[in-house]
């Protein structure tokens, strides 16, 4: 019998979030900014399930197919390899912390409380940077089309959000949630020594 794959569901309730953004007037779109996107404001105002439900919400078609093409890249290996438990647990506990880390960074160091974030880009970037540690020999495509390890990959990520978000705080960059990023990949890093540590105490016994 086949296991449970969590992936696949994860992509589907993405794309169903996506058109309720995508669909419905004004009201649906007031409701969806209020309940699917997080800020430091939102969590003050008592919405602490915008931790959780904007990591499910995407509100730019390129933004969802970049975001569920990377997952659908790397999501299943991890799934794989550590189990569908371990996956599910790690995902929405990466997501969460990746919105959090938004919500701080917005409020005490770009001083803009209000900033609202969508998107799984925090806890893919656990993901990413989980597969990256765990095959560090294996090949990336940088931006698509340049072939690094992945353990340069996961440098250059990470280099770049450190990068984007000091340009930010300084009044420059882009609009990219560099805070939630460098919160899913601490937590893919915090992952990579548990399981490496897991897994050494199974083979001592």
């Amino acid at each position: 019998m086949k296991s449970f794959r969590w992936v696949p569901l994860i992509i589907i309730l993405n794309i169903a979030v996506y058109l309720m953004w995508a669909t419905g007037g004004e009201a649906r779109e007031s409701f969806m900014q209020d309940n699917f996107a997080v800020s430091w404001d939102a969590l003050m105002a008592g919405r602490y399930w915008v931790l959780l439900t904007s990591v499910f919400s995407h509100y730019l078609l390129f933004h969802i197919f970049l975001n569920m093409l990377v997952l659908n890249s790397f999501g299943p290996v991890i799934e794989k390899v550590l189990g569908s438990r371990f996956f599910i647990s790690f995902y929405l506990f990466a997501g969460v912390f990746s919105s959090l880390s938004h919500s701080v960074v917005s409020a005490f160091v770009l001083h803009q409380p209000e900033m609202p974030a969508v998107g799984a880009s925090g806890a893919i970037a656990g993901v990413l940077l989980l597969f990256c540690l765990l095959f560090p020999r294996e090949k990336l495509l940088l931006f698509g089309f340049i072939p690094i390890p992945a353990l340069w990959g996961a440098l250059v990520f990470v280099g770049l959000d450190v990068w984007g978000l000091i340009a930010q705080a300084g009044g420059g960059g882009f609009p990219i949630g560099h805070g939630a990023h460098l919160g899913g990949a601490f937590c893919g890093l915090i992952a990579y020594f548990y399981v490496r540590n897991r897994i050494h105490a199974q083979r001592r016994f």
